[in-house]
């Protein structure tokens, strides 16, 4: 193939560097290129740059002497022919342009930006080319995360994590908080079958390449009945304060309900108190009567379930320290005994 040598271009410079410049980019690098005065060009094929995207790219080439005409191509486009800018992208400007050196940048280098550059050197004798490649490589990015999940125990749970890079990130899974290493994924997904109670908590997903980390987290919640502890029984005085308490293990938290034998117990029944905070009930007596002595049940309900437990309140002599149960047989004994005493 023959090249429009620059030299013989009396009336454009521009029209003849795109015409020449157009020729030697469609040539294989390292080809030999003769003008109309076969007189043979040098093209050189420099090393490849390695970039990050975002970073400032300088790009360079040596003039050396009798130089008439330079310019910068990226791919077919010129950049810069001389001092005259042809590119429209504000990031691309002029540098330095002497008689040794020939510089431009580029700022905010994107994936755009990417591919063969070539510098191209008209002398009095024949033109010379200088080519690189630029290669931009880009930090992860998590692009698609499961969102937070709320599942039932027992269901079978898939996390999905996709991430954008260049080069490709790898990805991996595990569980954050509470910490198991022995949960874990070096893949995309993680799949979680029949997920129980102690499954739940913090998932974090890392994106790495050579170049940076991106890490998410994913929360998950697992939904169970609830399991309540067994009761203590209660040994209160007369006309003293008693406390009955009630804990449950659920998710979501249960609601507590209170009962003597069959009958519901509402807040501020015969002077009771209710108190409800997270995972604990307490029913309170101001002052332990007679009348409340007995056994008493605390039920804990969520939508999953119920669980409940018994508690007894039973008499315990301020005096000596020893306690009696009053059921209500016994209760009524007292009463009678109480009464034939006093004839």
């Amino acid at each position: 193939m023959k090249m429009v040598a620059c030299g013989c271009c009396a009336a454009s410079w521009r029209r003849c560097v795109v015409m020449s410049l157009r020729l030697l980019f469609l040539l294989p690098a390292g080809l030999p290129v003769r003008s109309q005065g076969e007189s043979q060009s040098d093209n050189k094929q420099m090393d490849n740059i390695t970039i990050r995207q975002g970073e400032t790219l300088f790009l360079s080439c040596l003039q050396g002497d009798f130089v008439t005409h330079t310019a910068w191509l990226n791919r077919s486009s010129i950049l810069y022919a001389g001092e005259d800018k042809w590119s429209v992208d504000p990031r691309v400007s002029l540098v330095t342009l002497n008689q040794d050196e020939f510089t431009i940048k580029i700022e905010d280098v994107d994936l755009t930006d990417e591919g063969q550059y070539i510098c191209a050197v008209q002398t009095s004798s024949r033109p010379r080319t200088t080519s690189v490649h630029i290669i931009v490589q880009v930090p992860p990015k998590i692009v698609n995360l499961s969102k937070d999940l709320v599942v039932n125990e027992g269901s079978n749970v898939t996390l999905m994590c996709l991430a954008n890079g260049k080069p490709e990130p790898a990805i991996g899974w595990r569980m954050l908080s509470p910490s198991d290493d022995s949960l874990s994924s070096d893949s995309e997904v993680l799949e979680i079958p029949f997920i129980s109670r102690y499954r739940a908590g913090v998932y974090e997903c890392t994106a790495s390449n050579d170049i940076a980390v991106d890490t998410q987290t994913v929360e998950l919640t697992v939904n169970y009945p609830p399991s309540v502890s067994d009761g203590r029984d209660v040994g209160v005085t007369l006309g003293q304060r008693g406390v009955l308490q009630c804990e449950a293990d659920a998710v979501p938290e249960a609601d507590f309900e209170w009962y003597r034998d069959d009958r519901r117990i509402f807040n501020g029944f015969d002077g009771i108190e209710i108190e409800d905070a997270g995972a604990f009930s307490k029913l309170t007596f101001f002052n332990v009567s007679e009348a409340d002595y007995g056994n008493y049940t605390c039920v804990a309900i969520n939508k999953l379930g119920s669980a409940n437990t018994s508690i007894i309140l039973y008499v315990q002599d301020g005096n000596s320290g020893t306690s009696t149960v009053f059921t209500p047989t016994c209760l009524l004994l007292v009463v009678l005994l109480q009464l034939l005493l006093k004839f």
